[in-house]
This record gives C-alpha cells, sequence and structure tokens, in this order.
C-alpha cells in the first residue's frame, strides 16, 4: 500500500506491505505492528512474520525505507533520517499506537525513532523488538572500501556471513537475489549508504535512555554480523529488556521463521494485555 507524507517529507510516496491484494482486511483500529528491515533489503525479509501476525488480526506494516524495495530513492544517509521517516509513515498511516520491530540497521531505525516519538511526536511505541542488533554497529574498512567500490562482491561476502549455515536451506540464495534486486534497483552505492549510516549512528546510548516500553532483543548464537556480546550495551542500557537467543545466524527471520515469530508473538501479547485474546 503506497502512502503520501507530510512534515519533513511532504509529498513523498512510501510504500508498506500491509497484507495481501490492495490491502489488509484488518480494521484500522487493530493492534498494529510494524517491521522495519535492515541493510539491502525490503520487506519482503518478513514474509513469514507478517502473514502469522495478519492472521491473528494485527493490523500490520513492513515499511521499503527511501531507496529499497518500492519506495523511491534516493536513500538515506543516517538513521536518524530513517528514524523520522518511520515517524512520519506512521502520521500518515494513521499508527497512534504501535509495537515496532526492527532487524539489523533497522534495529537502529527503530530504537531511535521510538526515542523521537517519546520526546516529540503524537506516536506512542507501545513496545520495541530489536533483531540482530548491536552498538556501535561497526563496519569494517575492508568491507565498506569493498561495498564502494564492488557492490556485488560485498554482496557476496555479506550473503556468506549473515547465515549460520549456508547448506541447510534455500535463505542464502534467496537473500542473495533479494540484495541483487535491491542494487539492480538502485545503483546508487546502496550497500555502501547503508553500511555508512550504521557505522556513523552515535546516538544508541542516547536513545536507550528515552525508552520507557518494553523492550525485547533477539540475537543469534551463531550470528557473524552482530553477535550478542555486540549488543551488550543496550541490553545493559535497557535493564527492563527481555532477551531471547536463537540458535541461527544475522538472518534470523529466514532460518529461524517459526522461533522468531513466537518470541514475537508472545512478546506482543504481553505487551498488549491480551488484548487480542
Amino acid at each position: 500500500m503506497e502512502f503520501v507524507l507530510e512534515g519533513t517529507f511532504a509529498g513523498q510516496a512510501a510504500y508498506a506491505y500491509t497484507g495481501p491484494g490492495a490491502g489488509s482486511s484488518v480494521g484500522a483500529g487493530a493492534p498494529a505492528i510494524v517491521f522495519i528491515h535492515g541493510a539491502q533489503h525490503d520487506h519482503s525479509v518478513w514474509a513469514p512474520q507478517t502473514s502469522r501476525f495478519i492472521e491473528r488480526g494485527w493490523r500490520v506494516l513492513a515499511p521499503d525505507l527511501p531507496g529499497h524495495g518500492r519506495t523511491p530513492g534516493p536513500a538515506l544517509a543516517g538513521v536518524e533520517a530513517m528514524a523520522d521517516w518511520v515517524l512520519a509513515l506512521l502520521d500518515a498511516a494513521g499508527v497512534a499506537s504501535v509495537l515496532l520491530v526492527g532487524h539489523s540497521m533497522g534495529s537502529l531505525v527503530a530504537l531511535e525513532a521510538a526515542a523521537r516519538a517519546g520526546i516529540r511526536t503524537s506516536v506512542r511505541i507501545r513496545a520495541l523488538a530489536l533483531l540482530a542488533t548491536a552498538w556501535p554497529m561497526t563496519v569494517s574498512d575492508a568491507l565498506l572500501a569493498c561495498a564502494r567500490a564492488d557492490e556485488a562482491r560485498a554482496i557476496d561476502m555479506v550473503n556468506i556471513w549473515s547465515h549460520a549455515s549456508l547448506l541447510d536451506s534455500s535463505a542464502p540464495a534467496e537473500n542473495r537475489r533479494l540484495m541483487q534486486r535491491m542494487a539492480a534497483r538502485n545503483p546508487n552505492q546502496l550497500l555502501y549508504t547503508d553500511f555508512s549510516a550504521c557505522q556513523a549512528y552515535a546516538g544508541g546510548l542516547e536513545a536507550a535512555a528515552c525508552i520507557a516500553c518494553p523492550v525485547l532483543f533477539i540475537l543469534g548464537r551463531r550470528d557473524a554480523m552482530t553477535p550478542p556480546r555486540a549488543a551488550q550495551a543496550l541490553v545493559k542500557a535497557l535493564p527492563q529488556a527481555q532477551v531471547v537467543q536463537l540458535d541461527g545466524g544475522h538472518a534470523l527471520m529466514a532460518e529461524r521463521p517459526g522461533a522468531v515469530y513466537d518470541a514475537l508473538a508472545a512478546f506482543a501479547h504481553d505487551a498488549t494485555t491480551g488484548a487480542l485474546e
């Protein structure tokens, strides 16, 4: 479903998956959950989870960030700008209360958006789930340089590191094709732009200090991109948070789709006090 943004992004188009067909049949008053993808990805990485939340009666929005998927570019160069864009999308969609979920780069965007929503906007973040996260989210100089000079090679590198195993599922091949499609849609060094945004984001602890809602971390024990130890600064800064570790790599939604859904569903149930039961 397409939305037209207001405020800082006035007149800009934004795409968010909201369900089958032209849009979800779920009413606007249903509990809302928003899924934010990571670097060089789009809304489709959440397909195993969004379909099940829709089946349970949730209003789902899974946006394509600017320059990714069906949302026109250019890609935004900073996490803070992406967070403001997400809040503008929620305003355009008429979402007043939401459970915000983010993966990798998207986890930083979700964190920053939740902090900004609590400080200066009317959007209320009811709960926050951070998957495969880290802060600081450092990117090696070698990988940054490769993303800038040889995006195809960098995509291959990231695809290998994102999966706990390259042999036991179709996830690596599907992820590689997705990243290649994103590169074809936006040839302006999208992966380098996304990685640079992750590298530059310095506000993690300041954002965490503004978070009062329930928080869930879902981390992969075999994650080579953002290993669980890399999330500890945020975990310590959010003492109210729950932490779930799964036996998977960075691409948790594809490698452990059922376990990710189960963890999110249990968290969402508690955060909404059983509103759907």
